[in-house]
């Protein structure tokens, strides 16, 4: 199995444009706790929940890609969303999947080599251009960020005005607390009254949201500063 690719040579970093000077002391402390964590489940991360396909699909149907656009897949993971977005961007079209744990993108590579661009990267700190993308997918991602506002600045950087971004996990935020042995508190960022300003305050304008029992999943458009 090949090392993660680099990024596509349409890809091009932007200098002086990567994001935050640096991450603190916090920050990189959950980095590193959030790659522990998956690398030693990034083999059977898939089968633990095998019934999560349709839900992808469905909230990748809300970023109403077209053919020729240009895709992030911000924590891709073991790449479960990869091939719905290839399938929507089509063969003229771009998809870069980053994720912190390299183990994760070894597993997407070898089940979905060919299908995107791989970077080992922190969403808070991407190696891209600036409005370089046309959307951005986000599974899972929040409850794994320390700096959600930096993320979602970062997110905003790397995307045109008008770029769709969903927000996405395929269960919903009460039934994900009750999974973990746990109750909802008033603070979960992901709740509505909280998660509303902080995507207006980072460039984002919230256009949906959902939180059933089996899904999760908060639609936004960019807009300008």
């Amino acid at each position: 199995m090949s090392p993660t690719p680099a990024p596509a040579p349409e890809t091009p970093e932007a200098p002086g444009s990567a994001g935050p000077a640096g991450p603190d002391a916090e920050h990189t402390a959950e980095l590193a706790r959030t790659r522990a964590f998956f690398a030693v489940r990034a083999a059977g991360w898939d089968a633990k929940f095998p019934e999560d396909g349709p839900r992808f699909a469905a909230a990748i149907a809300t970023l109403g890609l077209r053919p020729g656009d240009r895709v992030l897949d911000a924590g891709c993971g073991t790449g479960r969303a990869l091939p719905l977005l290839r399938a929507a961007v089509g063969p003229d079209g771009r998809v870069i999947g980053a994720d912190v744990t390299p183990e994760m993108l070894r597993v997407a590579d070898a089940r979905h080599h060919g299908t995107a661009a791989l970077l080992t990267a922190d969403c808070a700190r991407l190696p891209l251009a600036d409005a370089s993308l046309d959307a951005v997918f986000a599974a899972g991602l929040i409850s794994h960020l320390s700096d959600l506002d930096g993320a979602l600045r970062e997110l905003a950087r790397v995307t045109r005005p008008g770029a769709a971004l969903a927000l996405f996990q395929p269960i919903g935020r009460a039934a994900l607390a009750a999974r973990h042995g746990r109750e909802l508190t008033p603070d979960d960022r992901r709740a509505e009254p909280h998660l509303r300003p902080l995507l207006t305050a980072t460039g984002w304008r919230l256009d949906s949201y959902t939180d059933t029992d089996d899904q999760f999943l908060a639609r936004a458009t960019r807009v300008n500063l």
